[in-house]
């Protein structure tokens, strides 16, 4: 009989909630499968050696625009002084985890349980920041990238709105990537560094659409095959769970796309420690992670809110 638990304390040992017992088990893990996390990728992360801490602020500067005039002989030159543009990343946002290890729980296991509860803690607080993130991204968007009359020079690109979702099948599905970098075109952002987020039914519905053709994604194998997205339309594609989803007005999914110059993140782990459980014998693991964002620059940034056609 193993000693004594307190309600909703999980047991590590055999025949426990959680078996981490040297006499069973072997002390390799079960790999666990994490949610994708993609602001390292979508994001510049340039300032990241500039946090302070929580409360801190980097100051972004950017470059002023320039003004051209028709130039008349003899007429005389007026000049220009440039405002200096610039973008604060507030580092105001903060994830924390605190997990109690009891002493029985870590004599007992053969596994460093608090080295585990401490990786998958840290893992778990840029997840969370993550979907923070994606979720907050559509309300900074250009209007001129958004809704049911995007472009800024064209004025008709259905790119969907909460109301009345671009609907999506396998027939059509290529059709909302070529129109997001119609978007950017009209908003003059580099082909180089263009991303999109979708959720996981998106790139099935790629996999069953005409890209399965090996070249029309420019890969040398079929994605039909390999599942790998690889790039579409100077897009790099990735798959997200954690892009925001609503299911009023309308069930649908919103789509973030953009350049990474446009969207800049920067995140610390300031503080992860194991200290002494002042109410049990045994310690407490906890997380500190420090963070902000910032659309730096709306016009490089574009969102389609999307929803699976119905079947026919």
């Amino acid at each position: 009989m193993g000693v004594p638990r307190a309600s909703g304390v999980p047991e590590y040992g055999p025949g426990g909630t959680i078996n981490y017992s040297p006499e069973i088990y072997s002390g390799k893990l079960v790999e666990k499968f994490y949610k994708t996390t993609v602001f390292g990728e979508i994001a510049s992360t340039d300032y990241e050696g500039e946090i302070a801490g929580l409360g801190s602020n980097v100051i972004i500067r950017t470059i002023p625009d320039v003004q051209v005039a028709d130039y008349v002989i003899g007429q005389g030159l007026t000049p220009q002084y440039p405002q200096r543009n610039s973008v604060t990343l507030s580092i105001d946002k903060a994830k924390s985890f605190n997990v109690a290890l009891s002493t029985v729980d870590s004599r007992q296991s053969d596994l460093d349980l608090a080295d585990v509860f401490a990786n998958d803690g840290s893992i778990q607080l840029r997840i969370a920041a993550d979907a923070d993130m994606l979720e907050t991204i559509p309300s900074d968007v250009s209007a001129d990238n958004q809704g049911t009359t995007a472009g800024a020079d064209s004025n008709d690109l259905d790119m969907g709105s909460a109301a009345a979702p671009r609907l999506l099948s396998a027939a059509n599905v290529i059709d909302m990537f070529t129109d997001a970098g119609q978007v950017l075109d009209e908003q003059s952002v580099s082909d180089e560094g263009r991303w999109i987020v979708v959720p996981p039914w998106v790139i099935n519905l790629l996999k069953k659409s005409d890209l399965k053709i090996a070249s029309l994604a420019g890969d040398g194998v079929s994605i039909l095959r390999n599942g790998k997205v690889g790039e579409i339309d100077r897009f790099t594609v990735y798959q997200s769970r954690n892009v925001l989803r609503q299911t009023s007005p309308a069930v649908s999914t919103y789509v973030p796309f953009g350049h990474s110059a446009g969207l800049t993140f920067a995140a610390q782990i300031v503080e992860c420690q194991m200290i002494d459980n002042p109410s049990d014998f045994g310690y407490l693991i906890r997380g500190l992670m420090v963070y902000g964002y910032e659309v730096v620059e709306p016009s490089y940034v574009g969102l389609a809110i999307v929803a699976k056609a119905p079947a026919t």
